[in-house]
């Protein structure tokens, strides 16, 4: 793989976050965002919809870029860098920072060349390392022994489970630091929902995992740490069992204790 510099990560912290305001034209959809993200745990946000979880989970890999009229304040830095300056690549960013979305999207290709489209991005070519680029992805997200007989096979005859964790798998391919999950379970099933959460738990052993999600269950379950967005603002963040059983801030509690949301 081309080598792409890695981001060096210092004292834990992966992702910081400081003063950080984002408009969509005139709408303020995230206002001064002060959080730390640290490195190898799940970060889980919380909050009711359209209060700024996914715009600042989109903020934390530039996909946001492609939105018309998004304007950027503020300061993001992941291992110390600030990925909004100008010289920041933004291949070496989105290699490193991976993101799995809300409904599977797996490309109408094989499993095979699914995985091994990131890799040959980044200049791979030859079989047998993308052989061992392919397996390593897969068991990565507990599905070697599923697919190993189908890799040929087209990846959209696949359950909506295994969609999402080959799209996780295809995700891993490229050897990411950090993985963000737009609410990555809320389309699948009870069973898939369980594989995932297992899986993300397993990842976390390398790499740091900042995840979207409504469910609130789900936020205590796996995350380490946990924020609360509402209207655009981070509430309150800090252990996911402290703000779960003694949220500092009113409004926290009213939604963990489905006051509102």
């Amino acid at each position: 793989m081309k080598q792409i510099e890695k981001f060096s990560f210092e004292r834990g912290v992966a992702i910081d976050v400081r003063e950080m305001t984002l408009y969509y034209g005139d709408f303020h959809a995230l206002k001064n965002v002060n959080m730390t993200m640290p490195e190898r745990q799940i970060t889980a946000l919380i909050g009711p919809s359209g209060c700024g979880k996914s715009t600042l989970l989109k903020s934390l890999n530039r996909m946001n870029d492609l939105v018309e009229g998004c304007r950027v304040e503020g300061v993001i830095q992941i291992g110390g860098e600030n990925i909004y300056a100008r010289e920041i690549n933004l291949a070496r960013l989105r290699k490193n920072v991976g993101m799995v979305f809300q409904r599977p999207n797996p490309f109408a290709m094989s499993v095979y060349d699914n995985i091994a489209y990131g890799p040959r991005t980044f200049g791979i070519k030859k079989k047998s390392e993308l052989d061992g680029i392919v397996e390593t992805s897969l068991k990565s997200a507990a599905m070697w022994e599923e697919l190993k007989d189908r890799l040929n096979k087209s990846a959209l005859g696949l359950s909506g489970g295994q969609q999402q964790r080959l799209c996780i798998a295809r995700a891993l391919a490229v050897e990411p630091q950090i993985l963000l999950m737009d609410e990555p379970t809320s389309a699948l099933d009870p069973i898939s929902t369980g594989k995932i959460e297992e899986l993300c738990t397993e990842l976390k052993k390398q790499i740091t995992v900042i995840m979207v999600t409504h469910n609130m269950q789900q936020a205590t379950r796996v995350s380490d740490k946990t924020a609360f967005f509402l209207l655009g603002e981070m509430v309150e963040m800090g252990d996911t069992e402290r703000i779960f059983s003694m949220p500092k801030d009113k409004r926290t509690e009213d939604y963990i204790t489905g006051r509102f949301g």
